[in-house]
Formats: structure tokens, sequence, C-alpha cells
């Protein structure tokens, strides 16, 4: 890797010193994490099976809720011999925690920073993360950035529309970005005079990578390209997209107008820095922190390959546990090696949340792709929103553009939804001046009320 010296002044004196003052260990994991992520697969099991052995021990001496919990079932962690034995333990959900907030908390937890999800699917979840959680998650996404010969320190348009994060940019937080050359661009609103206004931060920028939403990097994109503006010559290495799932449009849209690559995250604030695309095109999970399971609707584990709900073992939690926990996304692992050497398994997919699956007047449960094709197929359609309300109605949401022909569009959509859903489903398409985010900052495309 090759970095201009200021880039290499943040990485290796600014930035850990950063750290250090905030007593993290960054620096140290992210090191060990870079020598971790060239073991064997059979060598980075082991390290897992050690490691959660370890955990397990640890939080049966100091936390309320798993104490209890271990003596109930009479689990004793000391016992572990195979990764498979922590199936034993039940599933963790939201509603678990707010149920027991405290109980989750160790004993002895020092620094603990009170944090909550977006809500984008219900109700948020207020939880509590330790030093060495934020360490961990900080290095794991440390190496994963430097896989695309970028580093900290490099220039960054953080493209974000999270009020979580906006809410929060107190002066420390503002010097620290100046100085990590970090620019924060608020993408909360995105009428055409601000998407002007972000092109234009973006050009004066000049950034090596982007971070943001993949549906307002696509959105920027579009704009850039429907007012013939080019932004392909700026030098960006790489676009960075996370908190939503990336679907193929927006790849092929964000990579032509910013002529970069995009490295697709998956993770959350709850659950860790799960997995992370690297060059070759793997999604590698972050294994020397997370064991990812995938589970059938009754909580069984399911074989590599299969389609299931995504449930992590984050090991870094000993302060405030996540084991075995339902993310309420759907994946499949994957049996493959990736082409780049690494060890670390991987995601074959990551298909949303289980909200963004649709179901069948006959029970099929289909993914919201079905539908969304229908829309994207169409000439004039500048954004749209799909939400099952039931399985007697499914409301269409459409911000029109020039070409679209409103009769024989609604025919079309009404038809090919039909089709899906069920011949005698009430469709109903509606056209808003915009579509709202949610009060996440996130875009959903599909939205489902109906249980599989």
């Amino acid at each position: 890797m090759t970095f201009g010296i200021y880039t290499v002044f943040c990485s290796n004196v600014l930035f850990p010193l950063h750290e250090a003052l905030k007593k993290h260990s960054t620096v140290r994991v992210r090191r060990e994490m870079e020598q971790n992520q060239w073991l064997t697969p059979e060598q980075i099991k082991q390290l897992q099976l050690d490691k959660l052995k370890t955990f397990l021990v640890d939080v049966n001496q100091h936390v309320p809720f798993y104490q209890q919990l271990f003596a109930n079932i009479d689990f004793d962690p000391n016992k572990l011999q195979d990764l498979a034995e922590l199936a034993r333990l039940p599933l963790l959900d939201k509603a678990t925690i707010r149920a027991n907030t405290e109980a989750f908390k160790a004993h002895d937890a020092q620094g603990l920073a009170r944090f909550n999800t977006g809500g984008s699917s219900g109700e948020p979840l207020i939880f509590y993360i330790g030093r060495k959680r934020v360490s961990h998650d900080v290095a794991a996404k440390w190496r994963a950035t430097r896989w695309w010969n970028v580093d900290i320190g490099d220039p960054e348009a953080v493209i974000w529309g999270s009020p979580i994060e906006l809410g929060s940019q107190d002066k420390i937080r503002l010097l620290r970005d100046k100085f990590l050359r970090t620019h924060l661009i608020p993408a909360f609103e995105m009428s055409s005079e601000k998407l002007d206004g972000f092109i234009q931060q973006i050009q004066r920028i000049k950034p090596k990578m982007l971070f943001g939403y993949p549906s307002a990097l696509a959105h920027i994109a579009a704009h850039a390209e429907k007012n013939n503006i080019v932004l392909n010559n700026l030098g960006i290495k790489v676009a960075f997209v996370t908190s939503e799932r990336l679907y193929d449009h927006q790849r092929e849209k964000i990579q032509s107008i910013f002529g970069c690559p995009v490295a697709n995250g998956y993770g959350g604030r709850d659950a860790g820095f799960i997995a992370h695309q690297c060059p070759q095109g793997g999604m590698h999970i972050t294994a020397d922190d997370i064991i990812v399971e995938i589970v059938d609707s009754n909580g069984q584990a399911l074989p590599v390959g299969e389609l299931g709900e995504i449930v992590v073992t984050h090991l870094a939690t000993r302060d405030f546990p996540f084991i075995r926990y339902r993310t309420g996304d759907m994946g499949v692992l994957s049996a493959k090696v990736c082409g780049c050497g690494r060890g670390l398994p991987l995601l074959a997919e990551v298909q949303g949340r289980t909200t963004d699956f649709v179901v069948a007047q006959d029970g099929t449960v289909l993914h919201g792709l079905s539908l969304i094709y229908v829309l994207r197929d169409l000439e004039g359609v500048d954004a749209f929103k799909i939400t099952q309300e039931s399985l007697e109605l499914t409301k269409v949401q459409i911000v029109k553009a020039m070409g679209y022909q409103q009769e024989l569009a609604e025919a079309r959509i009404t038809n090919e939804f039909k089709k899906r859903l069920g011949s005698t489903v009430n469709i109903v398409i509606e056209y808003p001046d915009q579509i709202s985010k949610e009060k996440s900052g996130k875009f959903r495309y599909v939205i489902s009320h109906v249980k599989p």
C-alpha cells in the first residue's frame, strides 16, 4: 500500500493518539486482525472457539442475566468443546434486552456508553457498549478500509442521513474530523437544490473514498448523470456503502458515475461490524470477533447455503453481551474461500430485513425484488416505495418524472403485482411529491406488515 505523507501521519500518529486518549485498544486490535485474516478457515474456527469459551466464562462471572440463564439450563461454559454447542443457548431478541437492560450490564463494566438503534423496523432498542466493543468495531472497519488501498487520513466524504449521527456533531468530533479529513455531508433531505450542493461539496473535497447509504449515493449519482455533471475524474478510489440492502442497479449507477468500485458493508449499531466486501468480491465476516449463524423461523440452525435469519454472537461485548442476537436480516452463508486468500468466512448473500419480503395470498414468500423490478422497468418513475399493508392490500407510492404514462403504468403495475401476490389483492397507487425516508434516515423500497 502507498499513501501520502499526511495520510501516513494520521494513520500512524494522529489517530492512534486519539484512540489512546479515549483508552481504546483499536490500534493493537487492528494489527491482530490483519494477522488473523490470513489464517486458514480451520485456524479461524479454532480461534473463534477459544475466544467464545473465554467470553462465555467471563460473562457467567460478571453478567447477572447470563448467570441466571446458564444456571437455569445447566450450561457450563468451562466445558465448551465445539462451536455447535452455542446453539444450546436461546436466541436473543430486542424484547428480551428491553425487559432486562440492567441485568445485561456486567458488574465491573467501565465506560459504558448508551446507544440506540434507528428503529427503522419498529421501536428503537436502547443498549450499552463498552470500550472493548468500540475498539473492536472500529478496528474491524479500519482493517476493511485498508483492503481498498485507502486509509484513515485520506480525504473522505460521508454522505449520511441518520439524525443520530447528525445530532452528535460536537466541537471535539468536528475538530477530529477536520484533522482526519473526514467531511460529513448531511443528506437527510434530497431536493434538487440540495443535490446540487452535495455534488459541489464532493467536487471541492476530491475524496479518495465515499461512505454512505447506497440509496443516497445512487440518488446523487443519478442527479449528476441527469445534469451531465462529470464526477469520475475526482480520483475516488472506492465507495463504501452500508445500512441498507445494496441493489444491483444502485451499484451500477454509483460505479458508472463516480468511476470507482463499490464496497458493500453489513452491520449495525447493535450487532456490530459483521461483514465487509473485499476487492475480489468476497463478503468477509469479521470472524475474529463475530460468530454468524443462519436460522430458520423456528430458530433452528440451517446448513451452509440455505437462506435464513442472520444471528450473531459478538465476542467483544462482555460489558453488555450480544449472544445469539437476532438481527432481523436474511442471509446465506458460503462454504467457498475467497480468491483474495483471506481465510475469513463469507456471506454469500445479505438479502435485507425480514420485512423486505412480501407474502402472496397463497402463503408463498417472495423477495421484494419481485415487485421492485416491475417498477424499475417503467419509464418516468423518479422514486417509489411499496408497502404491503395486508394480504388484501398493497400500496405503491410513485414520484412521477417526464415520460411517465399513468394509465399504461398503472395497468402494468396492477397486472404484474396481482400475478405475484394474488388475483384479488387490492393495489392502490399514490403520487406524492416526494417519498419520506425512515426515521433512521435510511430508505426502504419495500416494507411488508405481513408475517410469513
